[in-house]
Protein backbone atom coordinates (compact mmCIF):
# COMPACT_ATOMS: atom_id res chain seq x y z
CA UNK A 1 0.00 0.00 0.00
CA UNK A 2 1.60 3.27 -1.16
CA UNK A 3 1.88 6.43 0.90
CA UNK A 4 -0.55 8.23 -1.42
CA UNK A 5 -3.18 5.50 -1.04
CA UNK A 6 -2.79 5.59 2.75
CA UNK A 7 -3.16 9.38 2.63
CA UNK A 8 -6.36 9.06 0.60
CA UNK A 9 -7.85 6.55 3.06
CA UNK A 10 -6.98 8.74 6.03
CA UNK A 11 -8.38 11.86 4.32
CA UNK A 12 -11.52 9.96 3.30
CA UNK A 13 -12.13 8.97 6.92
CA UNK A 14 -11.50 12.58 8.01
CA UNK A 15 -14.08 13.67 5.42
CA UNK A 16 -16.46 11.06 6.83
CA UNK A 17 -15.97 12.50 10.33
CA UNK A 18 -16.59 16.04 9.03
CA UNK A 19 -19.64 14.77 7.16
CA UNK A 20 -21.09 13.48 10.44
CA UNK A 21 -20.14 16.71 12.20
CA UNK A 22 -21.58 18.78 9.35
CA UNK A 23 -24.78 16.74 8.98
CA UNK A 24 -25.55 16.07 12.65
CA UNK A 25 -28.11 18.86 12.38
CA UNK A 26 -30.14 16.83 9.89
CA UNK A 27 -30.99 14.22 12.50
CA UNK A 28 -31.17 16.35 15.64
CA UNK A 29 -32.24 19.88 14.65
CA UNK A 30 -35.97 19.33 15.10
CA UNK A 31 -35.63 17.13 18.18
CA UNK A 32 -33.47 19.80 19.85
CA UNK A 33 -35.60 22.77 18.78
CA UNK A 34 -38.72 21.07 20.21
CA UNK A 35 -36.81 20.29 23.44
CA UNK A 36 -37.53 16.56 23.27
CA UNK A 37 -33.84 15.92 24.00
CA UNK A 38 -30.98 18.12 25.13
CA UNK A 39 -28.31 18.76 22.47
CA UNK A 40 -25.93 16.29 24.14
CA UNK A 41 -28.58 13.57 24.40
CA UNK A 42 -29.62 14.20 20.80
CA UNK A 43 -26.14 13.76 19.30
CA UNK A 44 -25.63 10.54 21.26
CA UNK A 45 -29.01 9.27 20.04
CA UNK A 46 -28.27 10.14 16.40
CA UNK A 47 -24.70 8.77 16.52
CA UNK A 48 -25.90 5.44 17.92
CA UNK A 49 -28.37 4.94 15.07
CA UNK A 50 -25.81 6.12 12.50
CA UNK A 51 -23.75 3.12 13.58
CA UNK A 52 -26.75 0.76 13.75
CA UNK A 53 -26.99 1.41 9.99
CA UNK A 54 -23.72 -0.51 9.53
CA UNK A 55 -25.31 -3.76 10.74
CA UNK A 56 -28.38 -3.16 8.58
CA UNK A 57 -26.19 -2.61 5.50
CA UNK A 58 -23.98 -5.64 6.14
CA UNK A 59 -26.47 -8.19 7.47
CA UNK A 60 -29.79 -7.17 5.92
CA UNK A 61 -28.98 -5.39 2.64
CA UNK A 62 -25.71 -7.22 2.00
CA UNK A 63 -24.16 -4.70 -0.38
CA UNK A 64 -23.32 -1.01 -0.77
CA UNK A 65 -25.09 0.18 -3.92
CA UNK A 66 -24.62 3.90 -3.26
CA UNK A 67 -20.87 3.38 -2.86
CA UNK A 68 -20.84 1.68 -6.26
CA UNK A 69 -22.58 4.66 -7.86
CA UNK A 70 -20.04 7.10 -6.39
CA UNK A 71 -17.11 4.97 -7.57
CA UNK A 72 -18.46 5.20 -11.14
CA UNK A 73 -18.47 9.01 -11.26
CA UNK A 74 -15.26 8.89 -13.32
CA UNK A 75 -14.39 6.26 -15.93
CA UNK A 76 -11.90 3.79 -14.48
CA UNK A 77 -9.32 4.47 -17.21
CA UNK A 78 -9.08 8.10 -16.09
CA UNK A 79 -8.97 7.55 -12.33
CA UNK A 80 -5.61 8.13 -10.65
CA UNK A 81 -4.69 8.42 -7.00
CA UNK A 82 -3.79 12.08 -7.61
CA UNK A 83 -7.31 12.75 -8.94
CA UNK A 84 -8.90 11.12 -5.91
CA UNK A 85 -6.55 12.90 -3.50
CA UNK A 86 -7.38 16.32 -4.98
CA UNK A 87 -11.11 15.56 -4.96
CA UNK A 88 -11.15 14.60 -1.28
CA UNK A 89 -9.12 17.67 -0.26
CA UNK A 90 -11.57 19.91 -2.15
CA UNK A 91 -14.57 18.19 -0.54
CA UNK A 92 -13.13 18.64 2.95
CA UNK A 93 -12.41 22.32 2.26
CA UNK A 94 -15.94 23.08 1.00
CA UNK A 95 -17.57 21.19 3.88
CA UNK A 96 -15.58 23.14 6.46
CA UNK A 97 -16.30 26.45 4.72
CA UNK A 98 -20.07 25.87 4.59
CA UNK A 99 -20.07 24.67 8.20
CA UNK A 100 -18.29 27.86 9.26
CA UNK A 101 -21.04 29.97 7.70
CA UNK A 102 -23.83 27.71 9.01
CA UNK A 103 -24.94 26.63 5.52
CA UNK A 104 -26.43 23.10 5.39
CA UNK A 105 -24.82 22.08 2.10
CA UNK A 106 -24.53 18.60 0.62
CA UNK A 107 -21.55 16.42 1.49
CA UNK A 108 -22.64 14.05 -1.29
CA UNK A 109 -22.44 16.63 -4.03
CA UNK A 110 -19.26 18.09 -2.57
CA UNK A 111 -17.48 14.75 -2.85
CA UNK A 112 -18.79 13.96 -6.32
CA UNK A 113 -18.07 17.49 -7.56
CA UNK A 114 -14.51 17.29 -6.24
CA UNK A 115 -13.90 13.87 -7.76
CA UNK A 116 -15.26 14.94 -11.15
CA UNK A 117 -13.51 18.32 -11.16
CA UNK A 118 -10.07 16.83 -10.57
CA UNK A 119 -10.68 14.19 -13.27
CA UNK A 120 -11.75 16.83 -15.79
CA UNK A 121 -8.63 18.88 -15.08
CA UNK A 122 -6.49 15.76 -15.54
CA UNK A 123 -8.09 14.27 -18.65
CA UNK A 124 -10.86 16.51 -19.97
CA UNK A 125 -14.64 16.20 -19.86
CA UNK A 126 -14.51 12.75 -21.42
CA UNK A 127 -13.20 11.39 -18.13
CA UNK A 128 -16.49 11.70 -16.27
CA UNK A 129 -19.61 9.59 -16.63
CA UNK A 130 -22.05 12.37 -17.44
CA UNK A 131 -25.23 10.25 -16.94
CA UNK A 132 -24.12 9.38 -13.38
CA UNK A 133 -23.36 13.01 -12.54
CA UNK A 134 -26.62 14.25 -14.07
CA UNK A 135 -28.60 11.66 -12.12
CA UNK A 136 -26.94 12.68 -8.86
CA UNK A 137 -27.21 16.41 -9.65
CA UNK A 138 -30.93 16.09 -10.45
CA UNK A 139 -31.53 15.07 -6.85
CA UNK A 140 -30.39 18.52 -5.72
CA UNK A 141 -33.98 19.39 -6.67
CA UNK A 142 -35.72 16.00 -6.49
CA UNK A 143 -34.62 15.02 -2.96
CA UNK A 144 -36.04 18.13 -1.22
CA UNK A 145 -39.11 18.04 -3.49
CA UNK A 146 -39.86 14.39 -2.63
CA UNK A 147 -39.21 15.11 1.06
CA UNK A 148 -41.52 18.13 0.90
CA UNK A 149 -44.37 16.24 -0.79
CA UNK A 150 -44.05 13.29 1.60
CA UNK A 151 -44.04 15.60 4.61
CA UNK A 152 -47.03 17.56 3.33
CA UNK A 153 -49.10 14.43 2.69
CA UNK A 154 -48.05 12.81 5.96
CA UNK A 155 -48.92 16.02 7.84
CA UNK A 156 -52.41 16.10 6.35
CA UNK A 157 -52.92 12.39 7.11
CA UNK A 158 -51.79 12.63 10.74
CA UNK A 159 -53.79 15.83 11.35
CA UNK A 160 -56.94 14.13 10.12
CA UNK A 161 -56.30 11.05 12.25
CA UNK A 162 -55.67 13.14 15.36
CA UNK A 163 -58.20 15.94 14.83
CA UNK A 164 -60.31 14.82 17.82
CA UNK A 165 -57.36 14.06 20.11
CA UNK A 166 -56.69 16.02 23.28
CA UNK A 167 -54.00 18.59 22.30
CA UNK A 168 -51.87 18.06 25.42
CA UNK A 169 -52.03 14.27 25.14
CA UNK A 170 -51.29 14.42 21.40
CA UNK A 171 -48.22 16.60 21.98
CA UNK A 172 -46.97 14.13 24.61
CA UNK A 173 -47.24 11.33 22.06
CA UNK A 174 -45.61 13.33 19.29
CA UNK A 175 -42.62 14.05 21.52
CA UNK A 176 -42.19 10.32 22.12
CA UNK A 177 -42.67 9.55 18.45
CA UNK A 178 -39.96 12.07 17.60
CA UNK A 179 -37.46 9.73 19.25
CA UNK A 180 -38.48 7.00 16.78
CA UNK A 181 -38.56 9.33 13.75
CA UNK A 182 -35.13 10.77 14.62
CA UNK A 183 -33.76 7.23 14.93
CA UNK A 184 -35.21 6.28 11.53
CA UNK A 185 -33.68 9.35 9.92
CA UNK A 186 -30.30 8.74 11.58
CA UNK A 187 -30.26 5.19 10.18
CA UNK A 188 -30.99 6.60 6.73
CA UNK A 189 -28.22 9.17 7.18
CA UNK A 190 -25.73 6.46 8.14
CA UNK A 191 -26.74 4.20 5.24
CA UNK A 192 -26.54 6.98 2.68
CA UNK A 193 -23.59 9.12 3.71
CA UNK A 194 -21.15 6.46 4.93
CA UNK A 195 -21.26 4.78 1.54
CA UNK A 196 -20.10 7.87 -0.33
CA UNK A 197 -16.67 7.67 1.27
CA UNK A 198 -16.62 3.93 0.66
CA UNK A 199 -17.12 4.65 -3.05
CA UNK A 200 -14.05 6.91 -3.08
CA UNK A 201 -12.02 4.28 -1.20
CA UNK A 202 -13.15 1.62 -3.68
CA UNK A 203 -12.09 3.77 -6.64
CA UNK A 204 -8.64 4.16 -5.06
CA UNK A 205 -8.35 0.40 -4.43
CA UNK A 206 -9.36 -0.41 -8.01
CA UNK A 207 -6.61 1.85 -9.37
CA UNK A 208 -3.91 0.80 -6.91
CA UNK A 209 -4.42 -2.95 -7.27
CA UNK A 210 -5.75 -3.06 -10.85
CA UNK A 211 -9.02 -4.64 -9.73
CA UNK A 212 -12.09 -5.33 -11.84
CA UNK A 213 -14.37 -2.28 -11.47
CA UNK A 214 -17.42 -4.51 -11.95
CA UNK A 215 -16.73 -6.31 -8.68
CA UNK A 216 -19.05 -5.53 -5.77
CA UNK A 217 -17.93 -3.06 -3.11
CA UNK A 218 -17.86 -5.92 -0.59
CA UNK A 219 -15.28 -7.70 -2.77
CA UNK A 220 -13.20 -4.56 -3.45
CA UNK A 221 -12.88 -3.17 0.07
CA UNK A 222 -11.25 -4.94 3.03
CA UNK A 223 -13.69 -5.82 5.80
CA UNK A 224 -12.44 -3.06 8.11
CA UNK A 225 -13.23 -0.27 5.62
CA UNK A 226 -17.07 -0.24 5.88
CA UNK A 227 -16.83 -0.54 9.67
CA UNK A 228 -14.40 2.39 9.80
CA UNK A 229 -16.64 4.55 7.58
CA UNK A 230 -19.75 4.00 9.68
CA UNK A 231 -17.77 4.47 12.89
CA UNK A 232 -16.24 7.76 11.76
CA UNK A 233 -19.54 9.28 10.64
CA UNK A 234 -21.03 8.29 14.01
CA UNK A 235 -18.09 9.90 15.81
CA UNK A 236 -18.57 13.05 13.74
CA UNK A 237 -22.27 13.16 14.58
CA UNK A 238 -21.42 13.01 18.28
CA UNK A 239 -19.37 16.18 17.82
CA UNK A 240 -22.42 18.08 16.55
CA UNK A 241 -22.64 21.04 14.20
CA UNK A 242 -24.46 23.66 16.18
CA UNK A 243 -24.37 26.49 13.63
CA UNK A 244 -26.31 24.34 11.18
CA UNK A 245 -28.66 23.08 13.90
CA UNK A 246 -29.79 26.69 14.36
CA UNK A 247 -30.49 27.10 10.63
CA UNK A 248 -32.33 23.80 10.29
CA UNK A 249 -34.24 23.91 13.58
CA UNK A 250 -35.40 27.52 13.77
CA UNK A 251 -34.67 29.64 10.70
CA UNK A 252 -36.65 27.75 8.01
CA UNK A 253 -39.93 27.55 9.97
CA UNK A 254 -41.01 27.18 13.58
CA UNK A 255 -41.14 23.46 14.37
CA UNK A 256 -43.47 21.75 16.87
CA UNK A 257 -43.13 18.11 18.07
CA UNK A 258 -45.83 17.08 15.56
CA UNK A 259 -44.01 18.80 12.71
CA UNK A 260 -40.62 17.49 13.82
CA UNK A 261 -41.93 13.92 13.88
CA UNK A 262 -43.51 14.26 10.43
CA UNK A 263 -40.44 15.94 8.88
CA UNK A 264 -38.05 13.28 10.18
CA UNK A 265 -40.33 10.42 9.11
CA UNK A 266 -40.78 11.87 5.63
CA UNK A 267 -37.03 12.47 5.36
CA UNK A 268 -36.29 8.91 6.46
CA UNK A 269 -38.71 7.43 3.90
CA UNK A 270 -37.06 9.50 1.16
CA UNK A 271 -33.60 8.26 2.18
CA UNK A 272 -34.76 4.63 2.21
CA UNK A 273 -36.21 5.09 -1.28
CA UNK A 274 -32.93 6.48 -2.64
CA UNK A 275 -30.99 3.70 -0.88
CA UNK A 276 -33.15 1.21 -2.78
CA UNK A 277 -32.48 3.10 -6.04
CA UNK A 278 -28.72 3.27 -5.24
CA UNK A 279 -28.65 7.06 -5.66
CA UNK A 280 -26.42 9.14 -3.36
CA UNK A 281 -28.56 12.05 -2.18
CA UNK A 282 -28.08 14.80 0.33
CA UNK A 283 -29.62 14.13 3.72
CA UNK A 284 -29.46 17.90 4.17
CA UNK A 285 -31.60 18.55 1.09
CA UNK A 286 -34.02 15.81 2.09
CA UNK A 287 -34.74 17.03 5.63
CA UNK A 288 -34.85 20.67 4.50
CA UNK A 289 -37.54 19.81 1.97
CA UNK A 290 -39.46 17.88 4.63
CA UNK A 291 -39.30 20.81 7.06
CA UNK A 292 -40.61 23.10 4.32
CA UNK A 293 -43.40 20.60 3.63
CA UNK A 294 -44.65 20.59 7.22
CA UNK A 295 -44.35 24.38 7.40
CA UNK A 296 -46.43 24.74 4.23
CA UNK A 297 -49.34 22.77 5.74
CA UNK A 298 -49.95 25.70 8.12
CA UNK A 299 -49.63 28.37 5.45
CA UNK A 300 -47.04 29.17 2.81
CA UNK A 301 -46.01 32.30 4.69
CA UNK A 302 -44.94 30.11 7.66
CA UNK A 303 -41.86 29.14 5.63
CA UNK A 304 -39.07 31.71 5.56
CA UNK A 305 -38.59 31.61 1.81
CA UNK A 306 -35.65 34.04 1.90
CA UNK A 307 -33.63 31.54 3.97
CA UNK A 308 -34.78 28.71 1.70
CA UNK A 309 -33.70 30.62 -1.42
CA UNK A 310 -30.24 31.19 0.02
CA UNK A 311 -29.93 27.48 0.81
CA UNK A 312 -30.95 26.55 -2.73
CA UNK A 313 -28.29 28.83 -4.20
CA UNK A 314 -25.63 27.20 -2.00
CA UNK A 315 -26.82 23.73 -3.07
CA UNK A 316 -26.64 24.58 -6.79
CA UNK A 317 -23.14 26.02 -6.39
CA UNK A 318 -21.78 23.00 -4.48
CA UNK A 319 -20.88 20.74 -7.44
CA UNK A 320 -19.30 23.40 -9.70
CA UNK A 321 -17.44 25.16 -6.85
CA UNK A 322 -16.14 21.85 -5.49
CA UNK A 323 -15.12 20.87 -9.02
CA UNK A 324 -13.22 24.11 -9.62
CA UNK A 325 -11.55 23.85 -6.22
CA UNK A 326 -10.50 20.26 -6.93
CA UNK A 327 -9.17 21.24 -10.36
CA UNK A 328 -6.90 23.85 -8.78
CA UNK A 329 -5.75 21.47 -6.06
CA UNK A 330 -5.00 18.81 -8.70
CA UNK A 331 -2.61 21.22 -10.49
CA UNK A 332 -0.78 21.85 -7.22
CA UNK A 333 -0.65 18.12 -6.39
CA UNK A 334 0.90 17.31 -9.77
CA UNK A 335 3.77 19.69 -9.02
CA UNK A 336 4.78 17.73 -5.93
CA UNK A 337 3.69 14.15 -6.75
Amino acid sequence: MTLLLISIIVLALIFDYINGFHDAANSIATIVSTKVLTPFQAVLWAAFFNFVAYFIAVYLIGDFGIAKTVSKTVYTDFITLEVIFAGVIAAISWNLLTWWFGIPSSSSHTLIGGFAGAAIMASGFGAVQVPVILKVASFIFLAPFVGMIMAFLLSVLVMNICKRANPHKAEWWFKRLQLASSALFSIGHGLNDSQKVMGIMAAAMIVEYNMDPNMSIVEILPTWAPFACFFMISLGTMSGGWKIVKTMGTRITKVTPFEGMVAETAGALTLYLTEYLKIPVSTTHTITGAIIGVGATKRLSAVRWGVTRNLLVAWILTIPVSGLLAAGIYLVVKIFV
